[in-house]
């Protein structure tokens, strides 16, 4: 038996201003969409923000129902927009945030497992990786380079 030790990357940031300015317009869009979530349940409003090579950008926002599990979380909206909307254009960033109760949160708002997944089959559909920007309430968060930072060990067919 041998031990293995695995190792995750990313980056901290302190505010908004230390990212590029694309991705300053991109976390703009999400904390944005946070305001069209449907989240009268769990008052847990999630926007999401995408950036495609073509300079689009796609948003998202979770969209919760009474017969849970039948809402769906925003980083999905906006990955199935895109796929749907502009297939065979690949995203270059995502960007996700939430608030509750009228406030971004103070804590980082991690993707659910099925959206990490679902990240992992858009990587594998463009055959490369995408930024992962998540973002606190203070304009703090953190950059992942790749999903499989997040998604380590992920589910894939070979």
């Amino acid at each position: 038996m041998k031990k293995k030790e695995l190792k995750i990357c990313y980056l901290a940031f302190e505010s908004i201003e230390e990212l590029i300015n694309e991705d300053q317009t991109l976390v703009a869009k999400a904390i944005e969409a946070t305001k069209t979530a449907y989240a009268p349940y769990s008052e847990f409003y999630v926007g999401s923000a995408i950036r495609l090579a073509n300079g689009e950008i796609i948003i998202g926002s979770n969209q919760e129902n009474s017969a849970y599990p039948s809402g769906l979380c925003a980083e999905r909206v906006a990955l199935f927009q895109a796929g749907t909307n502009f297939p065979g254009v690949a995203i270059e960033a995502l960007v996700i945030t939430a608030r509750v109760k009228g406030r971004i949160l103070d804590t980082i708002a991690n993707p659910c497992g099925s959206c990490r997944q679902v990240m992992n089959e858009s990587v594998l559909r463009q055959e490369k990786p995408f930024k992962i920007i998540l973002l606190r309430e203070n304009g703090s968060g953190y950059i992942y380079d790749s999903i499989d930072d997040l998604l380590p060990f992920s589910f894939k067919f070979d």
